[in-house]
């Protein structure tokens, strides 16, 4: 049984496993779990330090922080199973959380806000706007009606000529307001013509490229 963790833990932490010393804030636990229910699941250890060093949980305090991560402080809640492992005397406590079919998830941070986060590789990133709409739209399966316009075009002639493209630099190149920015966006994504790139720094849009076949 110890091998199944230990194998875990060799992987490091990546988009859809991340470490866990101990849980002593329930707020900010509540942010993987937004993260791994918006993007497409993951595990979560809890005993395990970010080198991958087994510490073992402490207390039995894990569950209930665990419970009001994803029933409080996620909004909606977010589902989960649990799994303690006993590795050479230490428990480690295995969290599951698959990705969610009621997309957006929002944790509530300490000032009160309920922000939603996605998961790239081993951070939890803040979504912005134009994927909570994505998300939405997905998620509620509303129809998506796609005007082929001038705007589309230039986007489009863009990205055949450069890798990416970020919002204020669509704003420039085809010169409309933000607001129908945002809306060509989200239509050419929810379609799969475009897809979103998050990094810490900036949010970039590229075409998507072709499934192979």
């Amino acid at each position: 049984m110890s091998k199944y963790i230990k194998r875990l833990i060799s992987q490091g932490e990546h988009q859809q496993l991340d470490f866990k010393f101990e849980i002593s804030d329930a707020k900010k636990i509540a942010r993987t779990f937004s993260a791994f229910a918006n993007t497409g699941g993951g595990k979560l250890l809890v005993g395990v330090k970010d080198n991958g060093v087994i510490t073992g949980i402490r207390t039995d305090e894990e569950d209930f922080m665990i419970e009001s991560a994803a029933d409080i402080y996620c909004k909606p809640a977010v589902k989960y199973t649990t799994k303690k492992w006993c590795i050479e005397g230490r428990w480690v406590l295995e969290v599951n959380i698959p990705e969610s079919g009621k997309k957006p998830h929002y944790a509530r941070n300490e000032e009160g806000k309920w922000l939603a986060y996605l998961r790239v590789d081993d951070q939890n990133l803040l979504a912005n706007r134009i994927l909570l709409r994505v998300w939405k739209k997905r998620t509620r399966k509303r129809p998506v009606f796609l005007k082929y316009t001038e705007a589309e075009k230039k986007l489009l002639e863009y990205l055949r000529h450069n890798d990416e493209i970020t919002l204020s630099k669509f704003l420039k190149t085809v010169k409309i307001n933000k607001f129908r920015a945002e809306n060509i966006l989200v239509n050419l994504i929810s379609i799969g013509v475009l897809k979103i790139v998050f990094t810490e720094k900036e949010v970039f849009y590229r075409l998507n490229e072709p499934a192979k076949v």
